[in-house]
Order: structure tokens, then sequence, then C-alpha cells
């Protein structure tokens, strides 16, 4: 405990002092920076175990949909219950799906509701700039429910007019499981769009339309998207950016949550999200970026698809919070300074009506100023009306031997408040709530070395993370729902490594390798070990990522495979493919996903697809390369 209230204090009191530094530095801020998306200093300055898939990662590999794409990221466990981004989970490191902060350009999604609709996410690929994963504790930076990572979503800026169209199709061609019904699973989808350019404003629009069957009975699918975005230049030191996007997703939820009996069950969801947020040069060293975002969430889950009149689940949430950035340069070092104010409220059939607001403050501080060090640290203060008030505090600090090598160290504290579904669901035969649950609370601390040298990158590190009051879904027999309890502290030992060559053969011909391993040690110490655990138990242990692309001149060729191994000790070996020829107005490609027919479930009891081929063609109209 003492040496928790020493590292709150050092990462207080440097930016007490700094703040009061009247110094002015000339040198111009990189915007990125002013924008808080506290991912984005140089990538080879961060303290932190961070990685990035850039827009060229995207298109090589072989998917669809951001559920798809993130399942490559070590460390990331993405547990889908159908392809076409139907709905999927996401956890970092052996945490659970509500633990994780998805954020689209810095703005936070939060869903007070469930995570279950985290995902829901209404870009395209085509939209996406780069995806940032922060793996560990972000509530010094985020606030709440960064318990063991972020991921923020960055869209592209507009640079040219552009009209872009993408028309897709998949098959298993194997017929529809555990029905009469003649035909094959299959998929499609369709997305359209367009940029407009002008000197002083940039606009961004798109629109899809996706469409499965379903690979066994009552598992089909329709989804919906409609994203827009602009910026708005007023003068070279103010700026206004804007963006809003809906999505519909209806899908049949056999075995999704609460199998055998949910096999004629149907869920509807539809989310509109929306941000107006602006950046101020306000003197040589002071920035300011205040922001204004919403979410609606509405989910009609019915147990019985075809009598309403009883299981069904209808849930209305809101989600409004204002946020104030404040950024300051000096020769001492960088200066974040800010508050948040986030009111959140349900209105639910079985869930009933509850609301609550969360205030939060926070204040970080880097520093190059002295040689070979690098220097991250600040704390998080937080009330929330319902877990009152708590402190985030946290450090990362990095060495740097040489021009090529770095070690690096990180603690830090995180907390995630319950959702409401979490405390107050009565959904019985299949799951109730519980209101008398306690906050999660995690410590983590963290070591790395890495080396990057000549196309050559390698990461390698250990961690050790205690969460207290570590909440799971149980129950003790087949008979009863499952309840949301506090099982006790999670202790997780963590191992990783990364490797990325990039060996260039000729002009025009690449050869890329990136490798990866995770290995995770749970345990969880709790007074129900005669219970059946609802999600921790199918948690990761090892993980291991192998991705190769080879370019020559406009075609590509990647393979990607993975082979996962959980806490139950299920396993399997996943192996996917594409191929790709791309010119400067339109690019194809052929996708193989599970080439050598695996059978594994991630989640729930949905069976993922069988061997799947998709075919598809992109069309970019005066788009700049």
């Amino acid at each position: 405990m003492k040496s928790k209230k020493l590292l709150l204090f050092i990462c207080c009191f440097p930016s007490l002092l700094i703040a009061q530094d009247i110094s002015s530095d000339t040198t111009k801020i990189n915007e990125v920076i002013i924008q808080e998306n506290r991912f984005q200093i140089p990538f080879n300055q961060h303290s932190r175990n961070i990685q990035v898939l850039t827009k060229k990662d995207l298109k090589a590999l072989p998917s669809t949909s951001i559920n798809e794409v993130l399942r490559y990221v070590a460390g990331l466990d993405i547990r889908q219950r159908g392809p076409f981004g139907t709905q999927a989970d996401i956890g970092v490191d052996g945490g659970s799906f509500d633990q994780t902060l998805l954020l689209l350009n810095g703005v936070k999604l939060s869903d007070p509701q469930t995570g279950h609709h985290m995902l829901n996410i209404p870009i395209p690929m085509e939209s996406i700039e780069r995806i940032e994963i922060l793996r560990g504790p972000a509530s010094r930076m985020y606030g709440i429910n960064a318990l063991t990572g972020a991921i923020n979503i960055v869209t592209k800026q507009v640079e040219n007019n552009s009209v872009y169209g993408h028309l897709y199709a998949g098959s298993s061609f194997k017929k529809v499981e555990e029905t009469d019904q003649d035909g094959i699973y299959y998929g499609t989808g369709l997305q359209l769009g367009g940029t407009y350019y002008n000197k002083k404003h940039q606009h961004q629009l798109y629109g899809s339309k996706e469409h499965s069957n379903g690979q066994r009975y009552n598992t089909g699918s329709d989804n919906e998207k409609l994203f827009y975005q602009n910026s708005i230049v007023l003068n070279e030191d103010h700026k206004l950016q804007m963006m809003a996007g809906y999505i519909h997703n209806e899908f049949g939820a056999n075995g999704y949550y609460a199998a055998p009996g949910d096999k004629n069950s149907k869920e509807i969801v539809e989310t509109f999200l929306s941000s107006i947020s602006s950046h101020h040069q306000i003197s040589e060293s002071w920035y300011i970026n205040p922001r204004i975002n919403y979410r609606y969430n509405e989910d009609d889950y019915r147990y019985f698809k075809n009598d309403l009149s009883k299981g069904r689940s209808q849930h209305y949430t809101h989600s409004l919070s204002g946020e104030l950035h404040a950024y300051r340069q000096s020769k001492y070092g960088d200066l974040g300074l800010g508050l948040e104010s986030r009111y959140e409220k349900i209105n639910s059939s079985n869930i009933g009506e509850h609301s609550r607001n969360n205030l939060g403050f926070f204040t970080e501080f880097r520093s190059t100023y002295f040689k070979d060090f690098i220097f991250n640290l600040g704390a998080y203060l937080n009330y929330n009306t319902d877990y009152d008030w708590q402190v985030f505090p946290g450090l990362d600090i990095s060495y740097l031997i040489n021009e090529n090598f770095k070690i690096s160290a990180s603690s830090g504290s995180s907390q995630r408040i319950p959702t409401f579904t979490d405390l107050f669901l009565n959904q019985r035969p299949g799951n109730i709530g519980n209101p008398n649950l306690k906050s999660e609370n995690a410590w983590q601390n963290e070591i790395s070395t890495s080396y990057n040298r000549a196309g050559f990158t390698f990461k390698t590190g250990y961690f050790y993370r205690d969460i207290h009051n570590f909440i799971d879904w149980i129950r003790t027999s087949n008979d009863e729902p499952y309840q949301a309890q506090n099982l006790g502290n999670n202790k997780t030992h963590g191992i990783f490594a990364n490797s990325l060559y990039n060996h260039k053969i000729s002009a025009n011909k690449n050869l890329n390798f990136n490798f990866s391993y995770t290995y995770l040690n749970p345990s969880i110490i709790n007074e129900y070990k005669d219970s059946f655990i609802k999600y921790g138990i199918e948690s990761l242990k090892h993980q291991v990522q192998g991705i190769i692309t080879f370019q020559c001149s406009n075609w590509t060729i990647t393979t990607a495979n993975r082979f996962l191994q959980r806490a139950s000790s299920n396993s399997y070996f996943v192996s996917d493919a594409r191929i790709s020829y791309q010119n400067k107005k339109y690019t194809v490609y052929a996708d193989m996903q599970n080439i050598f027919d695996a059978n594994y479930i991630e989640v729930g009891a949905v069976p993922m697809p069988s061997r799947w081929a998709t075919l598809g063609m992109k069309l970019n109209l005066n788009t700049h390369y």
C-alpha cells in the first residue's frame, strides 16, 4: 500500500512543478499529439506495450470486418459469434469483454449496458487509417473501464475527392446445418462511399449493407451501417471536427448467450453515435481540445422470437459526455491536464430504469529532458455517484541503451465499474444481475525490452496483473441461471514476444514476417470452486500468431495463422490467406479462411464457420495513392 501511495505522489508532483513554468517553446507541436490520443507520440519514443495496425496491414489481411482483423493482433482475444461482424466480444491479455475500452478517434465508445456491443462500430475498413492497441491498464489516460487495455480506431484524413465501392461475397459451400431448408451457407456485403476535399473543409461519407443466411438454424444476420465525418479549418490555429454514425444489426442468436434454451432467440441492436470537437492553439505553447459526444444504443433481445409475450428484453441506453483537454509544451517536457463528465442512463424491460454520473480529472507529464531516458507519469482522479472516489496513478519509464536497444518498465492501476446488466439484469431462466457488486480494481507491473534495426523489430516482456473483486457470471448447476459475482482476486502472469521483419528483395518485391507469442497464467482466488464460470474459464493461455506477406508489383499474397489454447485446454489452429491485385483504380482479392477446416468455438455454444472462401472487388476513383 505504501508503494502505491508513493507512486501516486511521484505521478502528480512533477505536473504541479511544470504547470508553474512560464518559459516558452516555439517548437510547433504535432497536431496528432494535441488531440490527446496519447498513443500518438512518436512510435520510437513510447514506453508502453503498444501495437499498430496500419492501413497497409488492413489491406493485406484476409478480413472484411474490424472484428476479423483484430484477431490477428497479439494479446487480443476476439470471441466471435459469426462472420461479417455479426457479434463479438473482445478481451486483452486474459481480461473480459467489459474490461477493454474502445475509442474512435479518441472518443470513448462507452456502453454502460453491456460490453457485448462494444464492437458495434459504424465504419467500414476503407475509412480506417490505423488501429492502435494499448495493452495494460489505461485508466490513467482514459479513466474507468480501461482495465486491461484500450483500442483506438483512427479514421483517415481526406486528401482529395474520391468515390469508393466495395462488393464481396463468401460461402462455405456447405448446407445450412440443423434445418431442412435448401441452399448453402453464404454471406454478402456492399459498401459505398466518397470523400470531398477543400482547403477549408473536408468530408467523408460511407454506407454499407451485409447479409448472411447463417451456417446453423437461426443464425442469419443483416447489418447496415452509415458513417459521416468532416474537418473544418477555421484558421491555422482553430479547427473543428464532427462525426456521426449509425448501425442496425439484426441476427438470430441461437446459442449466443444461454444455450441450449435460446435456440429460437433473436436480437436487434441499433446504435447511434456522434461527436463534435475542436482544436485551438491559444499561445505558442498552450493548446486546448474540448469535445462533446453522445451514444445511444437500443437492444431488443427476444428469447422466443415467435412469442414476444415472454422472455423479451428491451434496453434503451444513453451516454452523454463532455471533455476538456489542455496541452502544454516546455523545454522540460509535455504536460497534459483535463477533465471529463459523463452521464449514463438506461431504461429497460428487465433491468429497470437507472442512471449515474461520472466525473474525472487527470494530469500527465511526459519528458525526454534527461539524456537517454523517457518518462511518462500521471494520475486520473475519478468520482462515480455509485462507486465514490478512485485514483489511478501510473508511471512509464524507458532507458535507451543505444539507438537500437531500449528497456522499458511501467506500473499503474485501473478500475472497471459494473455495467447495468451486471447489476440489475433479470432475465430468467438465463441470467440475473447482482446489485451488490463492487467495482473491479487492478494493479499491473510490466518490464520489457525492444530492439529495432534495419527493418527488424523485436520486443519481449513480462507483466503481472492483480484484479481485485474480479467479476464473472457463475452458477452451481445447469438448472440455475447465471448470476454476476465478485469472485475475488484474479492474478495473471504474462509473457509476450513480438517480432517483425521487412525484407526488400528488389525494387518491386517485398517480404514481411510478423510473429508473436503470448503466454498467460491466470489464477482466480475465490470461494466458488464448485461453480460453473461463464467466461473466465475460456480465457487464453497460449496464443501464437504468424503472418507472412509477399508483395510483387501489384500483387500481394498474405498467409495469417494463429494457434490458441484456452484455460480449459481447448485448443485450435486456424490458417487464413489472401491474394490480391491492386492498381490505382481497383483492387480484386480472394480470401480463404480456416483453410484446414478446424472445428472450434470461441464463445457461447456457437461453432465457428468451416472452410470459407470470399471474393471481393474494391473500386477507387480519383483516389490519391
